[in-house]
């Protein structure tokens, strides 16, 4: 199927994935290996991503969001699909060119502890990149512009000198956010990129990356659990369910009208602040657990568990189908 595109616009989208699958092989054995089955972490994704937005991916853990992000950058070869970025397939591109893409495309992990090398000072890790792709071959330039990068992201540019253990995890995820913005890129993945912060600091890390957005023109796919975070910094969001989109819509539209019965649950699952409303309110979580992504359901991946499911839904896979203007749902029984 074609992916959905978000809105009409004269020009191409920065990023379109199509059909896109990753299955990671499972085999038994220690000196005899042999193939006994395919984790399929992704399992035909379609979206577009306009340029200058924000799309958010949510869902539970294990569901195939990173996996797709790492697809996406190349950092994984997708089993199949096609993912245009610019116009051009990713999967199809060679050395040569992954390194020129690069430039384009940068990431900003999960976790500021484990991203950072500790035996270097943070402004040699945000100078590396630079100096590695030969964008600024003078050293004293280089200094500076780590320099502006770092008071860009909110740093006090002597931080340049200081080793990762000495600064907090907000201020590393900061370091790591002036590391992806040293090429100048177009797209970033923030691969769950507030989730290992305290709450004040993903409210500080958050309003950062939206001003960035805005400054330098970026386009983002945000990969995260915290939904108010997503509504929040999100223009569209898609919900994923073990390897598949299940519904994608403007993020105010999916909230206050969530359509697919996955959604509702997940949801209905973010706890009110008011402990009152919180402790008179009827939560009905689906039944049974999460099938496993080596052999899912056949069909709707969901159906085991759908309050709505019918015997249609055990027989063929649901498409993504608009069902309201710019809002498409995996539900052959929502209308």
């Amino acid at each position: 199927m074609n992916a959905p595109l978000s809105a009409s616009a004269p020009e191409r989208p920065l990023l379109e994935v199509r059909g896109l699958a990753m299955h990671f092989p499972v085999s038994e054995g220690i000196v005899m290996t042999r193939k006994i089955g395919d984790v399929k972490a992704v399992d035909g994704v379609d979206f577009v991503i306009e340029r200058g937005e924000t799309l958010g991916l949510v869902g539970e853990s294990g569901c195939g969001k990173t996996t797709t992000g790492r697809c996406i950058l190349r950092l994984e070869k997708p089993t199949a699909g096609e993912i245009l970025f610019d116009g051009q397939d990713v999967n199809r591109m060679d050395r040569r060119d992954l390194v020129a893409l690069r430039r384009r495309m940068q990431v900003i992990f999960q976790d500021p502890y484990s991203s950072l090398n500790p035996r270097m000072k943070v402004g040699d890790i945000i100078a590396e990149p630079i100096k590695v792709h030969g964008v600024e071959p003078d050293a004293k330039r280089r200094r500076d512009k780590v320099r502006d990068l770092l008071s860009v992201c909110g740093l006090d540019p002597k931080f340049a000198d200081r080793y990762p253990h000495e600064m907090s995890g907000g201020q590393r995820q900061r370091v790591g956010i002036a590391r992806a913005l040293a090429l100048d890129p177009e797209f970033i993945v923030c691969d769950e990129a507030v989730s290992a912060l305290d709450v004040s600091i993903q409210a500080q890390v958050v309003n950062l990356l939206e001003d960035l957005r805005e400054r330098f023109g970026l386009t983002y796919l945000f990969i995260a659990h915290d939904l108010s975070v997503v509504r929040h910094l999100c223009q569209r969001v898609a919900v994923m369910y073990l390897g598949r989109i299940v519904e994608m819509a403007a993020s105010d539209e999916l909230f206050d009208n969530p359509l697919h019965p996955y959604t509702q649950a997940l949801l209905s699952a973010v706890p009110i602040p008011d402990p009152r409303v919180e402790a008179a309110r009827e939560f009905r979580p689906p039944r049974g657990e999460v099938p496993s992504p080596i052999n899912p359901p056949s069909g709707c991946v969901f159906h085991p568990r759908c309050p709505m499911a019918v015997e249609g839904c055990r027989q063929a896979r649901p498409a993504l189908r608009e069902l309201r203007p710019r809002h498409w749902v995996a539900c052959s029984e929502v209308q």
